[in-house]
């Protein structure tokens, strides 16, 4: 019973989001895919033949995006969560922490990548701070890959949760990249604490 209450009261009000019901009007999978859109609005980074990485990629709404960008270029994306297929958009079922799947994303792309992106986060347990922490651990993960397979002049996009992590992950943003820029999209809820970091351009030589 209590359980079909919550279904209830999230489809109620999910109906009231514009972003919630666009997303299914033009066929996207998620509503995430207009913080990207907005993202890329922005920054205008998403474009043809460019090669790009997509971690935490289920359900796809981000990888659906970039492929409507990126008409030539190799896009790859991978989640521990199985998603349908996405047509010219490889797609890999696992952990991108370990050494096998690592392999493959070298594999793959053969050559450094232009643009690594990154809508992770963690199941959540109830505890915000441990949330936003744990999700946190997840994004210096993802930009640790990103500094081992970018381009010099390659683009970094994560998610991040406002947190005791925060700076951590600030910190380590402006010390490796040339450019980093806060910005929090339109289409993220008021009252979600999630922000997104665009980072641009490898400043320490590997």
């Amino acid at each position: 019973m209590k359980k079909n209450k919550i279904s209830k009261d999230w489809i109620n009000k999910n109906k009231k989001d514009p972003f919630f019901t666009q997303s299914k009007i033009q066929g996207y999978r998620s509503r995430s895919a207009f913080k990207l859109l907005e993202i890329n609005n922005k920054f205008n980074f998403l474009k043809n033949n460019l090669s790009l990485l997509d971690l935490g990629a289920c359900p796809g709404g981000w990888a659906q995006v970039a492929r409507k960008k990126i008409h030539k270029g190799k896009i790859l994306s991978i989640d521990i969560k199985p998603m349908e297929k996405i047509d010219k958009v490889e797609f890999i079922n696992g952990d991108f922490c370990s050494e096998n799947i690592y392999k493959q994303i070298l594999s793959y792309f053969d050559s450094k990548i232009d643009i690594v992106l990154s809508d992770m986060a963690i199941n959540t347990t109830g505890s915000k701070s441990l949330d936003s922490y744990n999700t946190g651990e997840l994004c210096l993960k993802a930009m640790d890959l990103a500094l081992q397979t970018l381009s010099y002049d390659g683009v970094f996009l994560t998610k991040v949760f406002m947190g005791s992590i925060f700076s951590e992950i600030n910190m380590k943003a402006k010390n490796n990249f040339k450019k980093t820029v806060i910005y929090k999209p339109m289409s993220s809820k008021k009252e979600s604490k999630e922000i997104y970091i665009y980072c641009k351009g490898i400043l320490k030589v590997r």
